[in-house]
């Protein structure tokens, strides 16, 4: 299994002969408008130009910095993906993308993509919106990848709340061999704390769901709160050690980086 993050959520994800985006965002906004909204910080990790054949997307929930229109549309033209998403999302995309090939589902739906490879929709503590009129009217959730090289798990925005969701995912889908856990977007926390982890709690999921390595995604893109861009890193790196966990077991993963995984890493 291969990882290339791109940025936010955005990720490359090749395993078992079938390459996988991830709620992909290529413009340069993460907003309903070209000239305001938080502007990307960073370049792409991947040029769009240099993406291989995109066999499937996997979205999360409509926010903006998650479910881009404009890619979307892009990706259609030129690779005519699969796109998988909870429930709601796909009036979103169909409104942009006519012809778009879309599956829904609730949480905890399996999904078979092809290859043998399967996603099955995983709960967050999180919420939905593209407008104020339609707050909570789509679905948000995770990704659980099974592939016949490993599992990987996406998952998705989310708050911890009482961190049941994450104890039933090792439940009942198994620890992942790859957890994708978003670690930024979190300050003040009297506000973002019911809806993005902090660098301290995504290692608490971590736990949670037993997995064996971690990458560090949602931080450094957009500027979408008031922590500085580094510091869901330098946080990161403080509560690994405290917990006593080896610092290369969960990385806070910059765009471009390039992670390989095997169901044998421990």
């Amino acid at each position: 299994m291969r990882i290339t993050i791109v940025g936010q959520a955005s990720l490359l994800i090749q395993a078992a002969g079938i390459n996988i985006l991830t709620d992909p965002v290529w413009s340069e906004r993460a907003s309903p408008f070209r000239f305001a909204g938080p502007r990307r910080v960073t370049a792409p990790g991947v040029s769009f130009d240099d993406l291989p054949p995109i066999d499937v997307v996997l979205l999360s929930h409509s926010h903006y910095d998650h479910l881009d229109v404009a890619t979307l549309s892009r990706l259609h033209a030129v690779h005519a993906p699969l796109m998988v998403m909870p429930l709601g999302n796909d009036a979103i995309v169909r409104a942009a993308v006519p012809a778009a090939r879309c599956i829904i589902g609730d949480w905890w739906d399996r999904i078979l993509l092809g290859n043998n490879v399967t996603t099955t929709l995983t709960p967050a503590y999180h919420w939905s919106n593209r407008w104020p009129s339609d707050t909570r009217m789509m679905l948000w959730s995770g990704h659980y990848l099974e592939t016949g090289a490993g599992s990987i798990w996406f998952a998705g925005d989310t708050g911890y709340g009482d961190g049941k969701y994450f104890a039933d995912i090792r439940h009942r889908l198994g620890p992942p061999d790859a957890a994708l856990i978003p670690i930024g977007a979190y300050e003040p926390r009297w506000f973002m704390a019911s809806q993005h982890v902090n660098p301290a709690e995504a290692v608490r999921i971590f736990r949670d769901v037993g997995a064996r390595r971690a990458l560090g995604i949602h931080w450094g893109t957009f500027q979408l709160t008031d922590e500085a861009r580094d510091e869901p890193v330098k946080a990161l790196a403080v509560a690994m050690a405290k917990e006593g966990v080896s610092p290369d077991r969960f990385i806070a993963a910059e765009p471009g980086r390039v992670t390989d995984f095997s169901c044998k890493d421990t």
